[in-house]
């Protein structure tokens, strides 16, 4: 994918449009709903508004924000790393494992531990039993290559998928109901303190993968044209996969596995930007971000009361956009 220069005006342009859009759906989305809010009486501490919003919805739409951008950020890594346009932050098992962890603590009817919800920390725990697991099987000595990585995820991967059904089987109704549920992905009211570790999970690790932009374009190119340039892709596949990986089994312990979003925010950017990392890794936050929230904003109203999980709205949203980006970006280059 050819990539347009980089000048500081055109990145701060870009990059600003797409956080004035999460920006905008954080103010805007807390509105939506059965029941009408005012920020003037949500903020003068007047009932019912201040409740709605500050307790109900905000809390929400932020899970929605957070969520979304990581889930973005990771696929365009992935994407990068394993230089695999399919490539999403599921693809190297290590979500499977937190879904695991997850339904194991469903099954075995784990309530809380350590007063945190135990699927919470289950799912963590399986995030990262796998993580250690792909590594210790990608690895040999000190080299790493993305086809040992992409070999050895999916494998596990496919384990974890194949556990995840033989709980399900032996589970009961009421269970196997709770196990579906939460595979299918949702956004719910979380505290604010568990908002503020997820930020401090997610976020350093955003940080840092926008540091290394450069080198993510070279490992785009190959393996060896990194190298040549001084990059050292071990050790650079390594941190990426670590990192990648510790922020999608972040965001899939609070909220399970939300799909397209780490698929189809990437590539509609590259097909818009360009493969610059040093455009597509923020913006991906920012839209994803926002692209996530409102999601879960139509999960949340389009039944209700009734709520759809917001696994099946990504998908019928960003399935059939997917194939028009696809389409539209095909016919450009025929013309």
């Amino acid at each position: 994918m050819p990539t347009r220069s980089v000048t500081p005006r055109r990145w701060l342009v870009v990059v600003s449009l797409s956080a004035a859009g999460a920006a905008a759906a954080l103010v805007i989305l807390p509105l939506i709903g059965s029941a009408p809010v005012d920020y003037g009486r949500a903020f003068a501490g007047l009932s019912p508004d201040a409740e709605i919003l500050f307790y109900a919805r905000l809390p929400r739409v932020l899970l929605g924000l957070l969520a979304g951008g990581a889930l973005a950020v990771a696929g365009a890594l992935f994407q990068a790393l394993l230089r695999d346009a399919l490539a999403t932050p599921y693809t190297l098992g290590v979500s499977s494992g937190a879904s695991l962890g997850a339904v194991l603590s469903i099954s075995l009817g784990w309530q809380t531990a350590v007063g945190l919800p135990a699927i919470w920390l289950a799912a963590f725990g399986g995030a990262g039993l796998t993580l250690a697991l792909v590594l210790a099987v990608a690895t040999e000595g000190r080299r790493m290559s993305s086809f040992t990585l992409l070999l050895a995820g999916v494998t596990i991967n496919s384990i974890c998928l194949a556990c995840i059904l033989f709980l399900q089987y032996l589970a009961d109704f009421g269970q196997s109901f709770a196990i579906v549920r939460w595979l299918l992905g949702g956004i719910d009211a979380v505290e604010y303190s568990t908002l503020g570790w997820l930020a401090g999970a997610v976020l350093p690790f955003v940080i840092y993968l926008f540091w290394k932009a450069r080198d993510w374009n070279l490992m785009m190119v190959g393996e060896e044209w990194a190298a040549s340039r001084g990059v050292s892709t071990s050790r650079l596949m390594l941190t990426g996969y670590i990192s990648g990986s510790l922020i999608a089994g972040s965001v899939t312990a609070l909220t399970g596995p939300i799909g397209f979003i780490g698929l189809i925010v990437p590539h509609a950017l590259r097909l818009r930007f360009g493969a610059d990392h040093r455009f597509l890794i923020p913006c991906s936050f920012f839209v994803g971000a926002a692209f996530l929230a409102a999601c879960d904003t139509v999960a949340r109203t389009i039944l209700a009361p009734t709520e759809v999980p917001v696994g099946v709205i990504t998908a019928m949203l960003g399935g059939p956009f997917f194939i028009w980006l696809l389409r539209s970006r095909r016919r450009s280059l025929w013309l």
